[in-house]
């Protein structure tokens, strides 16, 4: 396996700037024993029935980007958790950063583009007064409302990115689909700063993932163990569920996740289907769906999307992918 394997050609204006306004309105590819069909979102209730089960994450996308400046004006952005950072721009071991309100913050130590950062205001003072959410680098345009880039589920704050295959859904889709009686399974698994960071290795099974940390309580684990079909929105809620199985169950639990998901992985569940965003060129999202269906097809898939002009990344269509049985 080489990261060529998961590479293609995507044309920059299908990067999605915009989320689909309503939100349900936006494209849904449906993918299918091989075959292709056209859909919109708020088609989804089609393809479920009474006994299924729809697991959404249920994280927070926390308000971890600061924009600053340097002393003579140069502009830093940065990705903060406690007194660490992923810093924009350069900046040199002791130099002081300013920011809104009056507040400062001096660069303790660096390596690579991570930073020690110590503030005059306690972190949590600095988030709470001029922390903005942090959209991916490739979404050049501001999000007007902060409710576009957060589920309409969100609940457990303590994401660096949303769980954007979630973002789709609006209250009345949720309801129409628990009243066919399909039931709704909650877990999280808090995105970390690492998911920004791109696979260097050519040989992907030497990359070092991330560690996240997700949760399923008992209450969840057993209603996504006595599903009838078990669909999963979002690669963050696969990887979660993964986390917890063994011998065709979820336990309920929590955890520091490193899980690596990649083609030739025995999935540990019966999954029905996965609901899922295009993903980035040679990412480790692009890899776990390439196992979940097949690695040629999904290329083949995202060729089409690209001919009919979808909308790619988080804030463009989805994807319902139906665990393939027959076809080899």
């Amino acid at each position: 396996m080489n990261i060529q394997d998961f590479d293609y050609n995507l044309p920059r204006n299908l990067i999605a700037q915009r989320p689909t306004v309503p939100r349900t309105h936006s494209r849904l590819m449906v993918l299918h024993e091989g075959k292709i069909v056209h859909k919109q979102f708020y088609n989804l209730p089609e393809y479920l029935k009474e006994g299924d089960v729809l697991v959404i994450n249920e994280t927070k996308v926390l308000k971890i980007k600061l924009i600053g400046r340097k002393k003579y004006g140069g502009k830093v952005e940065l990705m903060i958790d406690k007194d660490e950072a992923i810093v924009k721009g350069k900046v040199k071991i002791g130099e002081t950063l300013f920011f809104n309100y009056g507040i400062e913050g001096a660069v303790m130590s660096k390596v690579g583009n991570r930073i020690k950062i110590e503030f005059n205001f306690p972190i949590d003072e600095v988030i709470r007064r001029i922390g903005k959410l942090p959209t991916p680098p490739y979404i050049k345009t501001p999000i007007k409302k902060d409710e576009e880039y957060q589920t309409v589920y969100a609940k457990n704050e303590g994401s660096f990115a949303a769980p954007t295959a979630g973002l789709h859904f609006d209250n009345k889709l949720l309801t129409q689909i628990k009243d066919k009686g399909v039931k709704i399974s909650r877990v999280t698994l808090h995105v970390s700063w690492d998911t920004f960071l791109p696979v260097h290795e050519e040989d992907p099974t030497n990359h070092k993932m991330h560690g996240e940390l997700c949760e399923i309580t008992p209450e969840n684990a057993e209603i996504i163990n006595n599903a009838k079909r078990l669909f999963v929105v979002g690669t963050t809620s696969l990887r979660t569920l993964e986390s917890f199985a063994n011998n065709g169950k979820v336990r309920a639990g929590k955890k520091l996740t490193k899980i690596f998901i990649y083609p030739g992985y025995k999935f540990k569940l019966n999954y029905a289907g996965l609901l899922t965003n295009f993903h980035l060129p040679k990412s480790t999202l692009l890899m776990m769906i390439s196992a979940f269906y097949d690695r040629e097809k999904i290329l083949e898939a995202y060729e089409e999307a690209v001919k009919e002009k979808y909308r790619f990344f988080s804030l463009g269509d989805a994807m319902l992918i139906f665990k393939p049985t027959s076809f080899k």
